[in-house]
């Protein structure tokens, strides 16, 4: 998997600039002389899978041109504690000065794809994927969700422009469920799906009555997903939402949806340790 330079490079670049400031990099400026040479690699220090290669790759290539990104993997790829992920080989001071946003990226990227992979691991026997959402961070939106497919997910929407999901505030708002459907179906284009979020079983029956290409089902218990997968009976796409855990995710797989969205693995996911090692 890649991603097109012409959607990273701005990124790299702005998190570059945001690093140097007005005066570069002063430390290393200050105590790497000129000419120095540096063989450094990139140490993944737990395991993990990896995502952000290609962003790492451009962080130092942007500092220092002549600088050689080797990487020993590639992005999804299952990596073990002490592994070395890539290696780095030219003038020292870009090495140092490129260190901080090369690993930011690769370590939070990294940090989606393994909590990713974990929960797609934990409910694989079941036909159910895992998806992300648009609680993401500002800015970052693209590479989270690319991040969230090297760890075996999938995404839902990237934006409020590929598809229409009507939630509770929209349902009031709109004057009911009925209302809502009828304006969207008069709104959206022929290729535009319509979801309908629901929290009762009553307004699951009044949904597939009306017609929808998708039900998010929130904040139900396992015994009401169950009989909302029953009364579906594979006429639409049914997704599970709602505080959806490691630990819960297993059980609500196996209520037969097919889709669990879950928003922590983008807003809150803990980094994977990577070092860099001269």
């Amino acid at each position: 998997m890649r991603m097109s330079r012409l959607l990273t490079e701005p990124l790299v670049r702005a998190a570059l600039l945001e690093d140097l400031g007005r005066a570069g990099d002063i430390t290393t400026d200050a105590c790497v002389p000129d000419g120095v040479l540096a063989d450094a690699a990139l140490v993944a220090r737990m395991p993990g899978v990896i995502a952000g290669l290609d962003l790492a790759a451009l962080a130092f290539e942007l500092i220092e041109p002549g600088l050689r990104f080797m990487p020993e993997v590639i992005d999804g790829q299952r990596v073990a504690g002490g592994q070395v992920i890539a290696t780095v080989t030219g003038p020292a001071g870009g090495v140092l000065t490129a260190e901080r946003v090369a690993l930011n990226f690769l370590s939070h990227m990294s940090g989606i794809a393994t909590a990713t992979r974990g929960i797609a691991d934990a409910i694989a026997h079941t036909n159910c994927r895992v998806v992300c959402t648009r609680k993401t961070t500002p800015g970052l939106r693209f590479v989270e969700k690319y991040a969230v497919r090297c760890g075996g997910g999938a995404n839902h929407r990237f934006g409020l422009d590929d598809a229409i999901l009507i939630k509770d505030n929209h349902v009031v708002l709109a004057g009911g469920i009925q209302p809502a459907l009828a304006r969207a179906r008069a709104h959206a284009g022929h290729l535009v799906k319509i979801e309908l979020e629901v929290d009762t079983l009553e307004q699951l029956a009044e949904a597939l009555q009306l017609g929808v290409d998708a039900v998010l089902l929130d904040n139900m218990t396992l015994e009401m997903l169950r009989e909302a997968v029953a009364m579906v009976a594979g006429r639409v796409w049914t997704e599970a939402s709602g505080r959806i855990t490691p630990e819960t995710a297993v059980g609500v797989a196996e209520t037969g949806v097919d889709l669990i969205s879950v928003g922590w693995i983008t807003h809150s996911v803990r980094t994977l340790d990577i070092g860099l090692d001269i």
